[in-house]
């Protein structure tokens, strides 16, 4: 009992016994402006156009980083069934999540692509329904550019505060220009993992997590790590891609890569994103975490794209990167022009159709006995 009262919280309420060793004691302004000087120099390697005073870093839910940690993560290609192809569930949670951050460092500079707006549409479909009122404090987990935490930071106001966390930098440094444009300054940003949270128990009203619990080793496990910070009587809430998503366009790659000998016919492992295509699976994560009131609702939220080569800039753009990126540039292209034709073969007057079929699973932590 003695040690539990004698835990210390900063601040945002993070809980400083939990935090790297390399944190504490140090000044928060201090701390991020270096940290800041690390992105921007690794995003102008990168000929990305980023501006001064980054706040924050991180993607996807891993601890914030030691040097040195993730050397060579970002080096190179992940592999054709990679990242985003079914390995998260591994036995190397740590080597999984390094591939997942890898991909998603490569993928900042085009994440909030036009064709991609299926996660902004999300996101504000997800904050839609949960209660989040003014002076809330609400963490967005696998937060990404941050189209979660902007609208929720929009809805708390200037008593409130969004947390976002995640563990791509380059991710965390565009959520943050955003915020900086839309002159929001209710939103913390840090990197840290999603199954080891550094916050206080019962601290946030509300959780959210859009399109990311799926690419959590431990998804049970991070939930219930969600439910300890979430204070009774709180909401947590996560989207998920439904069956048919992507459909028939993702299938059509996939046979693609086949025919080309890319991937052996019949050894193709399921994308990531259907670790969660099961509205059961979702149900029993929440219950099981020891939510109540867990309700599963599914919305179409598809959209059309101009045309063939707006599809190829999806793949490009999102986690199905993976499974091209490692092609050789004279395979690649051809690959891409066939594929393209046939996909354009399938167009309407109105375009090509992206099926968008998003699961939103949420539930709400028992009040308080007696409250």
């Amino acid at each position: 009992m003695a040690g539990a009262q004698s835990r210390r919280f900063d601040r945002a309420g993070r809980d400083v016994e939990r935090r790297q060793p390399d944190d504490l004691g140090q000044d928060t302004a201090a701390h991020l402006r270096r940290v800041g000087a690390r992105l921007l120099h690794r995003l102008s390697q990168r000929a990305a156009e980023v501006s001064g005073g980054v706040l924050g870093l991180g993607r996807l839910g891993l601890r914030r980083r030691r040097p040195g940690r993730l050397t060579g993560a970002g080096k190179g290609p992940a592999p054709l069934v990679g990242a985003l192809g079914g390995s998260v569930n591994g036995s190397s949670g740590q080597s999984a999540k390094a591939r997942v951050t890898a991909l998603f460092e490569r993928l900042a500079p085009g994440y909030d692509h036009e064709v991609l707006r299926l996660f902004p549409f999300s996101a504000d479909r997800m904050v839609a329904r949960v209660p989040i009122a003014h002076g809330d404090k609400v963490l967005d987990v696998a937060t990404g550019t941050g189209v979660a935490a902007l609208t929720a930071a929009q809805l708390v106001g200037s008593g409130g505060r969004v947390m976002g966390i995640d563990l791509s930098d380059a991710m965390l440094a565009r959520a943050q220009e955003k915020a900086r444009a839309l002159g929001l300054s209710n939103i913390d940003l840090h990197c840290m993992d999603a199954e080891s949270l550094e916050f206080r128990r019962d601290y946030f009203d509300v959780i959210l997590c859009g399109f990311g619990l799926f690419l959590v080793p431990d998804m049970a496990h991070a939930v219930r790590e969600w439910c300890r910070v979430v204070r009774p009587g709180g909401w947590v809430i996560f989207s998920a891609f439904a069956p048919g998503s992507f459909e028939p366009l993702a299938g059509m790659l996939f046979h693609a890569l086949e025919d080309a000998g890319l991937i052996a016919e019949g050894t193709r492992r399921p994308p990531a994103w259907q670790r969660l295509a099961d509205a059961q699976a979702c149900r029993a994560l929440l219950a099981g975490a020891g939510l109540e009131d867990v309700r599963i609702e599914e919305e179409v939220l598809g959209y059309h794209l101009v045309d063939a080569a707006g599809w190829w800039d999806v793949v490009w753009n999102s986690g199905l990167r993976v499974f091209v990126e490692s092609i050789e540039a004279p395979q690649l292209d051809r690959l891409r022009a066939e594929h393209l034709a046939e996909v354009a073969r399938i167009a309407t007057a109105d375009g090509i159709r992206l099926e968008v079929n998003v699961r939103f699973a949420w539930g709400r932590k028992p009040p308080a006995k007696g409250a």
